[in-house]
């Protein structure tokens, strides 16, 4: 594999999934909707309990929508990032996949160009949230927005090397709506994206607090919101980026041909 040969299968894959996107405007909407209508719900129904105490890592009295705007940003890369494993399972029930994973290339390079062209789309997502939120009045430092974008893009590829790797493991689309439930859901409501972790332990809720504690989407969350504010959270580095290797090189194994989900059959014998 050459430099010319890889950078035209970089190119490739990610026009493709940029024309993906371009074609399905829907997916935008609902990733911006989706957050937004949590933030306006929660920013109601739980101002009064978080505007009276000040929260982590911020230095005065705040107000909730400005705690919960990176927990939603972590939001859109969640949901971007495993709604990646869908488009995975589909293309490969359509034999794109196949078609892909047989290209002169290394295997682990493809698969980080779908990594990398996901993420992408997630940033594009992610801002795009943040400039609505502005319009709505969330008073987030436009400076954080430059902060925040290497948490953006590690806390991303985290998310989307999961989506991967679930991909491996998903058979059929039809499987898709368990993973929003037994993955999505369980990831986001057990982390620190709505709530303060300080608070949970504070509350009695010690099992939710330790959960929370080990969730490496809390740590994608917690990269984020102190970014936002020029502070760099070594623990939530490390646990992003150490989850971010563990998780790429499970997809790796799980589409290498001789071991994981595109395994040969053996042929009959004749």
């Amino acid at each position: 594999m050459n430099f010319g040969h890889a950078l035209e299968a970089a190119w490739a894959i990610s026009f493709r999934e940029l024309r993906k996107f371009m074609q399905q405007r829907s997916r935008l909407l609902s990733a911006l909707v989706r957050p937004l209508l949590w933030l306006i719900v929660f920013a109601t129904g739980f101002r009064s309990l978080f505007g009276i105490a000040p929260l982590p890592p911020y230095d005065s009295f705040i107000e909730y929508p400005v705690y919960v705007a990176p927990g939603l940003l972590g939001m859109v890369l969640l949901f971007n990032g495993i709604q990646s494993s869908l488009a995975m399972v589909y293309d490969r029930e359509m034999g794109m996949m196949r078609l892909l994973l047989t290209a002169p290339l290394n295997r682990a390079y493809l698969l980080a160009c779908k990594l990398v062209a996901g993420t992408v789309l997630s940033l594009v997502q992610a801002y795009a949230f943040l400039i609505v939120a502005a319009v709505m009045g969330v008073d987030l430092p436009l400076i954080g927005w430059l902060y925040a974008f290497p948490a953006l893009l590690l806390g991303g590829l985290m998310l989307g090397a999961l989506g991967l790797l679930l991909s491996v493991y998903i058979k059929q689309i039809e499987n898709f709506a368990s993973t929003m439930n037994f993955v999505i859901f369980p990831m986001f409501f057990m982390s620190s994206a709505l709530y303060p972790l300080w608070k949970l332990k504070e509350s009695g809720a010690i099992w939710l607090y330790d959960v929370a504690s080990v969730n490496p989407f809390t740590h994608a969350v917690e990269l984020v919101r102190f970014a936002m504010y020029g502070q760099f959270n070594e623990v939530s580095f490390a646990v992003v980026a150490g989850t971010l290797a563990v998780f790429y090189i499970g997809a790796v194994f799980g589409y290498d041909p001789q071991r994981g989900m595109v395994k040969k059959r053996p042929q009959a014998a004749g």
